[in-house]
């Protein structure tokens, strides 16, 4: 078996776990299997404790931006310093990285992808490469791809606007001009506009609980 199809099982079975389909083959096989992996995963669970609530939630906001722990670690203390909500601040950290605009312009098709985009140097911020996905984009900001890249073949299906079927539409806060693969971060988002499943209280609740 190839490597990316077993990435993609890997990603379902993850999907599974933790309830929240990850990738657009993982929503197929949701409709398919409402339920948890393994030979147990029809079975009606226990009631989880208020930790392991909390901890599922962290670990799904995680996944559905695909990082390490010390760098939601990392935006969980600077939300914290910030004014407003914490929980609010965190969801805006994260959709403000270079990665998460990428996908939600619909330049790839899952934030696995998105990622490796730009660390592949296919990707500018303002005419300059950038290749770090945790990059903070700025309001005004334009993201679009190198013009050497263009030409290849993810590139020319995204330029169609074909991710556009398995993503979200396009969130208010990105102007997209998706023909030119380009998009301006026009403002920051507001949470109602996010979208991510989360309950963001709980996550901040287990941060708070961890110090």
């Amino acid at each position: 078996m190839s490597n990316n199809a077993n990435r993609a099982r890997r990603q379902v079975r993850k999907s599974r776990a933790l309830g929240i389909a990850l990738t657009p083959k993982a929503e197929k096989y949701f409709e398919r299997r409402p339920y948890g992996p393994g030979e147990h995963g029809r079975a009606r669970r226990k009631q989880d404790s208020d930790y392991k609530v909390r901890l599922l939630e962290k670990q799904r906001l995680r996944a559905q931006y695909n990082i390490r722990e010390k760098q939601m670690h990392r935006a969980y203390v600077e939300a914290k310093r910030r004014e407003g909500r914490t929980g609010t601040n965190l969801l805006t950290l994260l959709e403000s990285r270079l990665d998460a605009l990428v996908l939600r312009a619909g330049f790839a098709r899952t934030m696995a992808q998105a990622r490796q985009l730009v660390v592949h140097r296919h990707i500018m911020v303002d005419g300059q490469r950038v290749d770090r996905p945790s990059f903070m984009v700025k309001p005004g900001q334009m993201i679009h791809v190198h013009s050497r890249s263009e030409k290849m073949a993810p590139f020319q299906v995204a330029a169609t606007g074909a991710h556009q079927d398995v993503l979200p539409d396009t969130p208010a806060y990105l102007e997209v001009a998706i023909d030119k693969l380009q998009a301006t971060f026009t403002r920051l988002p507001e949470r109602s506009e996010i979208p991510v499943t989360c309950e963001e209280q709980l996550v901040v609740e287990y941060y708070a609980r961890m110090a």
